[in-house]
Formats: structure tokens, C-alpha cells, sequence
């Protein structure tokens, strides 16, 4: 596996896992788009022949906090430590930028996503009511604070 940038090329690969992860509440090809445009940083995961493994996002308002956009990985290729990675690389260009947290909306109901996020140190800080639409579902705000002497 290979973790890079995301390019505007990968947008196409990435709305069909988008769309069986995540349904109607799936991220158009306009927001990657958008996010890409507005300098957001966005790596893809990549399998030795190049098709994408996973994808992850972060945008960054130094010096006070960031937030983990998302982070999806393929169906196929869960629970192999994809994820993981890209978790990896997003904090640490956080900690280079040199903000003091890193924030994430999760699904209430995404049991295995939450735990991940616990395993680093998020803790959770809020809800936000019906975030998620069309199916109304919660999200599940949660904070990573850096320890300012690293």
C-alpha cells in the first residue's frame, strides 16, 4: 500500500466507494472537488497496481484545531489497517501544522469507527442532532488534544 496526495483524477475511483459506503449520505464529486480547491489536505491509499484502497481528509485552521473530514476505506479492503494509516498521516501533518486538536464527526451507530477514534485519544465532546441526512442520524463529535510539549 501506498499513501499520497489526493489528485483531482482519483475523484472518479473514489464516488463509487463513497456511494456503497455511505448511500445517500454520500459526498457529491463536487465537494472533493471543492475541498480540493480550497487547499484541504486529502491523501488516497493506494494497492501496488494503483486502484484506491481508502481516502481520508483534514482541514486545518492553525494554530487552533483541525478536522478529520473523513475517512473511508473500501469495503474489501476493511480491517486491514487502512485506515489506521491514513488516521496516521492526517494527525501527523495536524501536529505539523502545529494545531493544538484535531476534531471528527462520527455516526452514533458506527461502533467500529468510534473505537478507532478512542484507541488514539479522541474523547467525545458533543452531539449533534440529526447531523447525518436523509436518515436523521446523530454525530458523534469528538476531540484529539496535542500535548503542547511535543
Amino acid at each position: 500500500m501506498n499513501i499520497e496526495p489526493m489528485r483531482w483524477w482519483h475523484i472518479d475511483e473514489i464516488i463509487p466507494i463513497e456511494a456503497d459506503l455511505f448511500g445517500d449520505e454520500m459526498w457529491s464529486a463536487g465537494m472533493f472537488w471543492s475541498e480540493l480547491a480550497a487547499g484541504h489536505y486529502y491523501l488516497v491509499a493506494l494497492d501496488t497496481a494503483g486502484a484506491i484502497l481508502g481516502y481520508g481528509g483534514l482541514a486545518a485552521s492553525p494554530p487552533d484545531e483541525a478536522w478529520v473530514q473523513n475517512i473511508a476505506v473500501r469495503r474489501d479492503s476493511q480491517r486491514l489497517g487502512i485506515g489506521r494509516a491514513l488516521l496516521d498521516a492526517l494527525l501527523a501533518r495536524a501536529r505539523d501544522l502545529g494545531t493544538s486538536a484535531v476534531l471528527l464527526e462520527v455516526a452514533v451507530d458506527n461502533g467500529p469507527a468510534q473505537k478507532l477514534y478512542t484507541s488514539y485519544g479522541f474523547d467525545g465532546v458533543g452531539v449533534r442532532k440529526g447531523y447525518y441526512q436523509p436518515s436523521n442520524t446523530d454525530a458523534l463529535v469528538m476531540r484529539l488534544d496535542f500535548d503542547p510539549e511535543r
